[in-house]
């Protein structure tokens, strides 16, 4: 059996809440919402704040400056990027995953090759009119990707595009790679010319709060291990019938499917040739994920570690339900020298853990 599936045409990011709120009253609007959730804004999101509502106030003027937001893993980048994404009163807006953005891009350039300026080509593509673009969780971690970024930014500021990123690196931290890192130079000073560099800190990690993890479904899920029958059953993890996907027109073997829920191997998603696209595509059918056979990254290549965190990475972004079935605890199966594995432990320890009846 061989099933179809192919990422849409439109960019994809996070499902977003309606009703966004004025510029004039944003700061009321997120101080509620962390009300809601039971924390205090850190003092590094109150700048923040700050700086998104005088840019929001500039924005239908044409002179509002960029945004660049940097900070550790779970201190609420994408939470407030959210906000300022729904703040925005134009439709003319994008909030996109970075990686998929940059594999359309690649496959548009090439595609609009013969043309004299292939970027310029793929742009108007890929993004129309569009005057707000917001990319989430920004890395660099692949040198043609950086080359071409230089190229990117200018022709987005040329554009007259704002841009508001968040990372969990400073510009001086993106490309760490000492091979690379002075070829990117060229970016770090773009982004600190032209782009607000601002640091969101504070002590808490706001992804481990009680009432974040209510309100995600990604969060909902299990990390399961040694992923015994018992554990199946509870699980409600039954045998499924093999089949073939064929995902933007290549196959992609899979356990079985049932409804909005498919199991997969880790082997045949991490260690084949699988790309965001794919993981993007696959998390508009399906909205539970079960993948199995997790081992130590450290023992797997930094391909396969690599589309490891990027597979995390869009599963929490699309807020997916993931069941994943490791063949040893946690914190046994992390390791790995990708500094983007951070990011990667901090989203998969908000999953409910379920280890062997003895450690209940």
């Amino acid at each position: 059996m061989s099933t179809w599936i192919s990422a849409p045409l439109r960019l994809l990011g996070r499902r977003l809440r309606p009703e966004p709120p004025a510029h004039t009253h944003l700061a009321d609007y997120f101080q509620d919402r962390a009300t809601e959730r039971g924390y205090t804004l850190s003092d590094g999101q109150h700048r923040v704040i700050a700086a998104m509502a005088t840019q929001l106030a500039t924005l239908t003027t044409g002179h509002a400056g960029s945004l660049y937001l940097h900070g550790a893993v779970g201190r609420g980048k994408s939470w407030l990027l959210d906000g300022f994404f729904q703040a925005v009163p134009t439709a003319d807006k994008r909030r996109l995953h970075f990686h998929d953005f940059f594999a359309r891009l690649h496959q548009g350039m090439h595609r609009h090759r013969a043309q004299d300026d292939a970027l310029e080509a793929t742009l108007d593509e890929l993004l129309g009119d569009c005057r707000v673009l917001c990319f989430d969780e920004f890395h660099v971690h692949d040198i043609g990707d950086a080359m071409l970024l230089t190229r990117l930014f200018d022709a987005l500021f040329a554009r007259g595009v704002f841009l508001m990123v968040t990372s969990n690196y400073p510009p001086e931290g993106l490309l760490p790679n000492p091979l690379y890192h002075q070829r990117f130079l060229p970016v770090i000073r773009l982004i600190n010319s032209r782009m607000q560099v601002l640091e969101v800190d504070g002590d808490t990690d706001f992804r481990s709060l009680p009432a974040n993890r209510a309100h995600q479904r990604f969060t909902q899920g299990h990390y399961v291990w040694p992923g015994n029958a018992q554990q199946r059953e509870r699980l409600r993890v039954g045998v499924l019938q093999p089949l073939q996907l064929e995902v933007n027109q290549r196959p992609l073997r899979a356990r079985g499917s049932e409804g909005r829920q498919v199991v997969f191997s880790f082997h045949d998603l991490c260690e084949q040739p699988t790309a965001v696209i794919d993981y993007l595509a696959l998390a508009e059918r399906y909205d539970h994920w079960i993948i199995e056979g997790l081992d130590d990254l450290a023992e797997c290549s930094l391909a396969a570690q690599q589309r490891f965190v990027n597979l995390v990475d869009v599963l929490y972004d699309q807020d997916c339900q993931v069941t994943m079935i490791g063949k040893r605890p946690l914190e046994q199966s992390l390791g790995g020298s990708l500094a983007d594995l951070m990011r990667t432990r901090s989203r998969l320890g908000q999953l409910h853990q379920l280890g062997p009846p003895q450690d209940q």
